[in-house]
């Protein structure tokens, strides 16, 4: 015998039924639309932009009377250049600008050129004796100070001669040429090491690079300063020298379909936001045009309350940081882009055709570096020159890592990117 309901009821049932499994699949749907992306700067913030040696270019490392080395680095207006070399014909003496360093550019910032040489100084490193004859002087243990305190017959802008060429964008060469031949102070010069701080704003992150007047010698500089060895002062920049680069506020875009909104690598700009993104870190230009886009579903600019930008790591803190809940589905994609502060016009996003709405995770190693190709691409660090960079009109590329000027880090030791 079968079991009937009544019409009435089985309509009821029926009612329910459609409900319950409507509820069911609004609460999976609205779990697996709901994501939270989250993207952090995690570069460990160094001081120096760069540092390097030089010698004299022939048999012995010695500049002798006469002779002369030099080396090329890149430096934008508001930075200088320091260097440090023994004077050999003494127990610890050495030459080097004040700091900061050499100045570079004008007020106004048209680079400086030529004879720089009133900028040198001979400095006393206070381990050994000035009175204690060679080779066996005693040892001190006193505060670094120019020599200029003690006693000098000729000027130390005398003994060593310093110029200044500037190659164009923001790179440079200084020559330093021994000219103590024949004075009362002449002496063969040692190899030398140099080194460029980074700045922030207007402020130099670091003054002094390689020594500090007024305080005992440190940092290797004692070896430098008594032999004429750069190894120990070299170990130490190389600790303080590296990136130091905020990202601007992060566009994030949510779209359907196979081709990333935001670029396409191998085409030029296409005159939508990219350029003002990476080269002025302004998002809102792209994400404005992004909105009106068929296929972009949702677009956010991800920016840190309290700075606007995400800061590296510096001193032990936590880099810049920004989250954001967005709406993705599987068969979504999700895509994002943020300028490298330090650079002309690079931006770090996600490759080709972005990330599955469902991914969840770390995402960080779908992530590249790429040059938008509008503006000449200069060194990591120095990119605020005399004059704007020179304008291009290339393709988008991605840049390999380490890139072309081997100063920056892997991605994953940039940035992280992770879904929730």
């Amino acid at each position: 015998m079968k079991f009937k309901l009544p019409l009435g009821l089985l309509s009821m049932v029926s009612i329910l039924a459609f409900f319950s499994c409507s509820k069911d699949d609004d609460a999976e749907s609205a779990v697996n639309e709901s994501a939270v992306i989250t993207v952090e700067n995690v570069i460990e913030g160094k001081s120096m932009t760069q540092f390097g040696t030089f010698q004299n270019a022939g048999s012995s490392p010695l500049i002798n009377p006469g002779e002369s080395a030099s080396f090329t680095f890149y430096a934008g207006k508001g930075q200088a250049v320091s260097f440090a070399a023994r004077y050999e014909n003494s127990h610890d003496l050495f030459f080097a600008p004040a700091n900061p360093g050499i100045k570079l550019y004008q007020d106004n910032g048209t680079p400086v050129t030529g004879n720089v040489s009133s900028q040198i100084r001979l400095w006393d490193n206070g381990t050994r004796a000035n009175d204690s004859a060679l080779p066996h002087p005693g040892t001190l243990e006193s505060p670094l100070k120019n020599v200029s305190e003690i006693a000098l017959t000729i000027p130390a802008s005398q003994l060593l001669k310093a110029e200044l060429t500037h190659e164009g964008g923001t790179k440079f060469t200084l020559k330093l040429t021994n000219t103590s031949g024949g004075t009362v102070n002449e002496t063969p010069i040692s190899a030398g090491i140099w080194a460029v701080s980074h700045i922030s704003g207007t402020t130099l992150v670091k003054e002094d690079p390689i020594f500090s007047p007024g305080k005992l010698s440190a940092n290797g500089l004692t070896e430098l300063a008594e032999t004429g060895k750069t190894t120990a002062l070299s170990q130490y920049l190389t600790g303080i020298t590296g990136p130091n680069s905020a990202f601007s506020p992060v566009l994030v875009v949510v779209y359907s379909g196979n081709d990333n909104p935001i670029f396409k690598t191998g085409e030029n700009d296409r005159e939508q936001g990219l350029k003002e993104l990476s080269q002025q870190g302004n998002a809102d230009v792209l994400a404005s045009f992004l909105k009106t886009k068929s296929g972009v579903k949702e677009v956010y600019v991800l920016k840190d309350q309290a700075t606007n930008i995400l800061l590296p790591r510096i001193n032990g803190n936590n880099g810049g940081k920004v989250s954001q809940t967005i709406s993705a589905r599987k068969g979504d994609r999700i895509a994002l882009a943020t300028m490298y502060g330090q650079s002309n016009d690079w931006f770090i996003a996600a490759v080709n055709n972005g990330v599955d709405g469902s991914t969840r995770g770390d995402i960080s190693s779908i992530i590249g570096l790429f040059d938008s190709g509008t503006l000449e691409s200069s060194f990591p660090g120095a990119h605020i020159g005399s004059q704007p960079a020179q304008t291009e009109n290339q393709p988008v590329k991605q840049l390999a890592n380490p890139n072309q000027f081997n100063t920056l880090p892997s991605l994953p030791q940039m940035i992280k990117v992770t879904l929730q």
